[in-house]
């Protein structure tokens, strides 16, 4: 895929402007720029700022994803993939969805504290908790933090069932604690992979892994047991649709056993954030990708209708559908995620818990 870089584009970054944050009664504007002295936008580097949580357990009643437990020890995600659903939580922090959601990462250092107080809240019960919701738990400032082994060793320790969804190989760092969890049937592990071409790749998410760094994590970690399932997401037609075969084959031939995908939805600023980047890394093709997902949405790059917000409708969205059905038939036939025990939870408070 042709790409023609300009002196305007942000190298290594996925957004190339900040959207306004709805939330704010004022915003910057460049009305004057001979005036100004130096630029408004620039690429400047990644700032942390810590949050003292209160809770870190989040729940979800949507029916798409009914009943999901969730934790997220970071909001905002270097990795910069430029059409992710998280950036627009961003602005509740008084950020904006765009560059600001890859330069301003909040860090939840007491996330795993709370997640032992959750474990022992009196009557809870153990139902499986998933790492990375809304932002990847393995993005790369986890390196240096750690905040995610810790809440794997909170995990382990209480022996509660986790599901981690990632991008980053940043979790074969952990792999004492996962291979454990796995041995006890409490870790499913899911990898994204979006395309196998790395110059998309490195324009769709400019600072992940490759798509080789990742399939080389589903070997080793199915090598030590570990469940996986790739996840060809998000699939955005006219742009990685094509993919999805290849992709299923690929992690099949490395050992996923379940695949999973979602279909690109380009709800509140991301329009704009998506439509800028489209325009700018592939002005020939941008129109023709744009209208494509509107074709799986209704007409609207934004849907927030329940049931086809995450897959799509339409014949464009059908296609695809029976494009990965069928290379999860041929690909992955008889295999499937192992199921969770949910029997071994053990709180310090020392009481029993049933199933029944």
């Amino acid at each position: 895929m042709a790409f023609e870089a300009n002196d305007d584009f942000f190298r290594g970054r996925g957004a190339q402007v900040n959207t306004h944050n709805k939330f704010l009664k004022v915003k910057y504007v460049a009305e004057h720029i001979e005036g100004l002295d130096e630029p408004l936008l620039h690429n400047s580097k990644t700032q942390l700022f810590m949050e003292n949580s209160k809770s870190i357990v989040s729940k979800s009643n949507s029916p798409d994803i009914s009943h999901m437990h969730s934790i997220n020890p970071y909001q905002g995600c270097e990795h910069g993939c430029i059409y992710c659903y998280a950036r627009n939580s961003h602005e509740y922090y008084g950020f904006s969805a765009g560059l600001d959601f890859e330069r301003k990462i909040i860090v939840k250092h007491n996330a795993p504290e709370l997640l032992e107080e959750y474990f022992n809240k009196r009557r809870y019960q153990p139902t499986p908790i998933v790492l990375s919701g809304n932002t990847d738990c393995y993005q790369p400032i986890e390196r240096d933090l750690k905040i995610t082994r810790r809440l794997l060793e909170i995990f382990l320790q209480y022996k509660h069932p986790v599901s981690i969804i990632t991008k980053n190989n940043l979790i074969l760092r952990d792999m004492d604690i996962v291979e454990e969890l796995a041995k006890l049937d409490l870790i499913h592990v899911n990898i994204s992979i979006t395309s196998l071409d790395e110059q998309l790749r490195l324009k769709l998410e400019p600072r992940t892994v490759t798509s080789i760094g990742r399939l080389l994590t589903i070997e080793k970690l199915t090598q030590k047991g570990v469940p996986v399932r790739v996840m060809t997401a998000p699939i955005i037609p006219g742009l990685n649709s094509n993919e999805v075969p290849a992709i299923i084959k690929a992690a099949a031939n490395r050992g996923a056993v379940a695949a999973g995908f979602t279909m690109v939805r380009l709800n509140g600023s991301i329009a704009e954030i998506f439509t800028d980047w489209i325009h700018k890394t592939f002005p020939y093709r941008a129109e023709k990708v744009l209208n494509l997902i509107r074709e799986c949405h209704d007409g609207n790059l934004n849907d927030s209708e329940f049931g086809r917000r995450m897959s799509g409708e339409g014949e464009v969205a059908e296609s695809i559908h029976q494009l990965y059905r069928m290379a999860c038939k041929k690909y992955l036939d008889g295999r499937e995620m192992p199921a969770y025990n949910l029997s071994l939870f053990t709180p310090k408070t020392g009481r029993q818990v049933t199933l029944f």
